[in-house]
């Protein structure tokens, strides 16, 4: 039950001093007799989901600004209670006016080592990347988004490791539905039409190099071919027909496709690709996923 005696009202004109502030209880940086449950490390523990304003590079030079919503993690050694959750976002805002790639994800979790006085740390950037699509025959363009992220991961033995992950969004026509349909034109003169479905190939890839989000997306384009479309008049439509009956694919095609060309990539270290169908046939999805398979690495 809370006194009657202690006031109930909100001072702003209230001021801290260094005593004050030192008087302040703490819990989080108590002595190990505080940990409940079992006194052992815990690999990641940190804030997910903050988000600021963000400068990206583009292959050309310019800038982009984007919202991004940043997960920040450390680890937590036995024997310590838990962490100072704000000095994830206070070190990464130190950042905040610098362009972020790759590399720089390395200087902010050695921010985080040294400041939160820790072992290892891992951060993720997501954000919708925007690039230019031009349209297959009528000489318009429109801004295609990308789901996009930069994850960087840092060992006790400040060994740094950079990964990008990225979904592809193309159209998947069936093989088989195609053949049934020529086979029904043929034998019977009966009009059918094979069925097509979008489709998204999640890609991550671990890289020893920077890599432009571009790069990735020129990638699985000579991959997969088919991706869907953002400024379409009636040319483009009969284009992208033309181009799934020139590119038909099951899901498991469109797996080793990406593989294909991603293995061929000196950057590229290890990968993993999840290529899913969503189906136009069936109330579920077809999916398909596959591995560069580095010993110990992605799955």
């Amino acid at each position: 039950m809370i006194s009657t005696k202690l006031k109930r009202v909100y001072d702003p004109t209230f001021t801290i001093s260094d005593d004050y502030k030192a008087s302040l209880p703490d819990l989080q940086n108590g002595p190990a007799s505080l940990i409940e449950g079992a006194n052992v490390p815990i690999q990641q523990v940190g804030i997910s989901n903050f988000k600021l304003p963000l400068k990206f590079p583009r292959p050309d030079g310019e800038l982009i600004t984007l919202e991004t919503s940043v997960d920040g993690y450390v680890g937590l050694e036995a024997d310590k209670k838990g962490i100072n959750m704000s000095r994830i976002i206070r070190s990464f805002y130190k950042f905040k006016n610098e362009v972020f790639h790759l590399e720089k994800l390395r200087e902010v979790l050695k921010t985080y080592k040294k400041d939160l006085d820790t072992h290892s740390g891992y951060l993720r950037l997501s954000f919708n990347y925007p690039i230019i699509q031009e349209s297959l025959r009528s000489e318009l363009e429109g801004y295609q988004y990308y789901n996009v992220a930069l994850e960087g991961a840092l060992d006790n033995r400040d060994n740094f490791r950079m990964f990008m992950h990225l979904d592809f969004e193309y159209s998947s026509a069936c093989p088989c539905s195609y053949e049934l349909s020529e086979h029904a034109k043929d034998s019977r003169d009966v009009a059918a039409i094979p069925h097509s479905q979008r489709s998204i190939a999640s890609v991550t890839v671990e890289l020893d190099e920077e890599l432009f989000v571009e790069d990735l997306v020129a990638i699985c384009r000579e991959a997969l071919q088919t991706e869907t479309q953002v400024m379409v008049k009636r040319e483009d439509e009969q284009a992208f027909a033309e181009m799934n009956a020139a590119y038909q694919k099951f899901v498991e095609d469109a797996a080793r496709l990406v593989y294909e060309e991603l293995d061929e990539q000196e950057q590229v270290v290890d990968f993993v690709v999840r290529c899913v169908h969503m189906e136009s046939l069936h109330s579920h999805d077809a999916v398909s996923r596959i591995c560069k398979g580095v010993p110990g690495g992605l799955r």
